[in-house]
């Protein structure tokens, strides 16, 4: 599935920004300088970009608690949501959500969660009606490999598969259900729990941004001409811990260091794409100056903003249809 030239730099532009985010938001929580808990994407993000350069408005995603990367992926305004992880007032959910509730439902990116496996369920509400308005809309699940023996995930490849729903769960498998190596606590491929359903699956590099493309290109291809459910299993590593503080004790020492200089998404997609011609180092290097300037401005907006006013307190707790 061929990207043109302006695709290709969307594609890398995307990912430098949310590498350039977290990697700020990792400095300025660790400075005390953000209130409440982040959980960082770093080292994700070919996952997210893959998967959401096929997708429009009409499409809709739901996150993990680890979703600053799905945000931007799927367009969402990165001043507001840093503003929104600072807890200011014109954040992008009023500075009330923070990082782990963090949505735009205009994008269609339905938000963050807190629950574990709580994505899956959402999608299926929103492929359901997508299916029901004839829209062509499909609904896409990220979730996290230790999501993928909740019940409200399995329950959801089967009501996606028996209703054919317009859905993709992708998985996102960073080797570590919290703190605990993946192969002992959801041990085994993915995509067995995808056969048990009958839902076509990939085992996908999530290094590979054109490899994650390609698969979900077909599954979201699949989905909008009324072929039902699929799943991406995406193997991929987490740069940062569960959680900003986390000391990591249970990874490999040198295990991090090793994957940025190794295996790093960023640099694969570079040496891929120059190498071949198809873009040249200037350009991209031009892309990483403008995300630097973005996000710094980003920051320092965020800090000057005030935080929600006192007015506003009791607003966006109850919500009337």
């Amino acid at each position: 599935m061929q990207l043109n030239r302006e695709e290709l730099l969307q594609s890398y532009r995307k990912m430098c920004t949310i590498r350039e985010f977290e990697e700020r938001v990792h400095t300025e929580f660790s400075e005390g300088g953000i209130p409440g808990f982040v959980h960082l994407y770093a080292g994700e993000e070919a996952s997210a970009v893959g998967v959401c350069m096929h997708l429009d408005d009409r499409d809709n995603i739901a996150s993990t608690h680890r979703g600053h990367g799905h945000c931007i992926a799927k367009g969402c305004d990165v001043v507001a949501m840093m503003k929104e992880i600072f807890g200011r007032g014109d954040g992008l959910c009023g500075g009330k959500g923070g990082s782990m509730h963090i949505a735009d439902l205009s994008r269609g990116m339905m938000g963050a969660n807190g629950i574990v496996g709580g994505g899956p369920p959402l999608v299926c509400g929103a492929a359901l009606t997508a299916k029901t308005l004839k829209t062509g809309g499909v609904a896409v699940a990220f979730v996290g490999d230790g999501a993928s023996n909740q019940g409200t995930t399995l329950e959801s490849y089967n009501l996606a598969k028996v209703w054919n729903l317009p859905v993709i769960f992708v998985v996102e498998d960073n080797g570590y259900a919290e703190a605990t190596a993946s192969v002992w606590s959801v041990a085994g491929s993915q995509s067995k729990r995808a056969a048990a359903f009958d839902i076509p699956s990939y085992e996908l590099d999530g290094n590979d941004f054109f490899a994650i493309h390609q698969a979900a290109g077909e599954a979201i291809g699949r989905a909008r001409d009324g072929g039902g459910p699929s799943l991406l299993h995406v193997r991929l590593t987490r740069y940062y811990g569960h959680f900003e503080g986390d000391a990591m004790t249970y990874r490999a020492p040198g295990e991090v260091e090793t994957a940025r200089r190794e295996r790093d998404p960023l640099r694969i997609f570079r040496k891929r794409v120059t190498e071949a011609g198809l873009l040249e180092p200037t350009q991209l290097d031009e892309i990483e100056g403008e995300v630097k300037s973005l996000i710094d401005r980003s920051v320092m907006e965020s800090k000057a903003a005030p935080p929600p006013a006192a007015d506003r307190l009791l607003t966006d707790v109850y919500v009337s249809y």
